[in-house]
């Protein structure tokens, strides 16, 4: 029994080495980042520029990989279901981690139980959008209309933080219209542009090359204070929309039980791009900002924010999947 015991200890001491070891010289393969929507959208497009300074800093490939579909459940699965090493991440923003629980009855895994937070990077404004040739000039005339007729326009859904957003903003202005979901906010934008979707929220990022090329309005934005890149675009609070307010952040998540030293690693890396030149100018070209947090206020915030998400949806009646 004592010899056991021994070959026991030994083993166990044995897989400690080993894991620290592992842990130390982490990374030394190539890293694959899911990407919960499709192309083109804000959280691609901010995934895509992360992944190329981590190749830097890192000194290891960062893959990028699309997983679409399903309120980017499918790729929370994906990496819950991963190996807990640090080789396979989620690039989230508020779907997958927080807004989920509040819009489904039954969400098919539990973020704050399965993914280990990493850091949170940055965040954008939203805005409120018509095709081009819309009758609607401003959001008062829009919202008024889904009042006095509802159900008789639609708005596209690209995620289900944009679904709760626009839910909220229905249930102030005593409005209704049909939800018409995708997968991401770049087939929303097209589709408003192409007018087969009467309006959408979406972040500013996906939306305004459309804006800029004639094929879509902005009519409103959904920060607290005016865009200096949009001095003319007003907010949803100043046109009377009570304290209605909604951001597309960003921020990385591992499967649960991976190493304490490999989340380091990795959150170290990420707070320090967003803390330098390059990162603040690529923010403010694209209507970003820096909104950093490292693991352990990234779990507070999310904590958070799932409470004020499924109090949105309780207060303001919105309907769960």
């Amino acid at each position: 029994m004592k010899k056991l015991l021994l070959t026991l200890a030994a083993a166990t001491l044995s897989f400690a080495a080993m894991a620290g070891e592992a842990q130390a010289t982490y990374p030394d393969k190539p890293i694959k980042l899911i990407v919960p929507y499709p192309p083109g959208s804000g959280t691609d497009t901010v995934a895509r520029y992360t992944a190329r300074r981590l190749e830097t800093s890192l000194g290891q490939p960062i893959v990028v990989e699309n997983r679409t579909g399903g309120n980017a459940i499918i790729a929370a699965q994906a990496v819950i279901n991963s190996p807990s090493d640090g080789y396979t991440l989620l690039w989230a923003a508020n779907g997958p981690v927080t807004t989920n629980v509040a819009l489904y009855k039954k969400l098919p895994y539990d973020p704050l139980a399965d993914l280990a937070p990493v850091a949170r990077v940055a965040y954008s404004p939203m805005g409120l959008f018509v095709p081009a040739n819309s009758p609607y000039k401003t959001a008062t005339e829009l919202l008024d209309r889904t009042k006095s007729d509802p159900m008789t326009l639609n708005y596209g859904s690209g995620s289900a933080t944009y679904n709760i957003a626009t839910e909220w903003l229905l249930s102030i202005a005593g409005g209704r219209a049909a939800a018409i979901n995708y997968k991401g906010s770049a087939p929303t934008i097209a589709d408003v542009a192409g007018g087969q979707v009467d309006f959408t929220i979406v972040e500013l990022s996906a939306a305004l090359p459309l804006v800029q090329a004639g094929k879509v309005k902005i009519l409103a934005v959904t920060s607290e204070k005016r865009m200096p890149s949009l001095p003319d675009v007003p907010t949803l609070q100043e046109l009377g929309y009570g304290d209605f307010f909604q951001v597309a952040w960003w921020g990385v998540f591992a499967p649960r039980s991976t190493p304490k030293g490999v989340i380091d690693t990795m959150e170290n890396a990420l707070l320090s791009i967003y803390s330098d030149a390059e990162s603040k100018a690529y923010l403010d070209q694209n209507n970003f900002s820096a909104f950093t947090a490292d693991a352990q206020e990234l779990r507070q915030f999310q904590e958070s924010e799932i409470t004020r998400e499924v109090s949105l949806v309780q207060k303001f009646d919105i309907p769960q999947l």
